[in-house]
């Protein structure tokens, strides 16, 4: 498996509702994740990953895509104390 699938698979693991930060879905390397986003043709729910302080990298398009899943979004920015993914539980 590439680094590239990796996180490919982290992101897929998100469930509805929650989210990850870039460095959670790639360790040491926050910005390979998007990369990774940016160039794969694959459909992953790529809106369920945030900066390291819960603001959003696509703005409204992924406030309204979080909103439809019950993450609540102020001014672009998620709240990472109640909708981020314990470690644990994605692996």
């Amino acid at each position: 498996m590439t680094a590239a699938d990796r996180v490919l698979d982290r992101i897929r693991r998100i469930p509805p509702g929650f989210v990850r930060t870039y460095g959670d879905v790639s360790p040491g390397a926050p910005r390979y994740a998007g990369t990774v986003l940016r160039t794969t043709a694959e459909e992953v729910p790529w809106w369920r990953v945030v900066r390291a302080d819960g603001t959003l990298a696509k703005g409204a398009r992924q406030a309204a895509l979080l909103r439809d899943e019950g993450v609540l979004v102020r001014r672009n920015r998620v709240d990472l104390r109640t909708v981020r993914l314990d470690e644990l539980d994605a692996g």
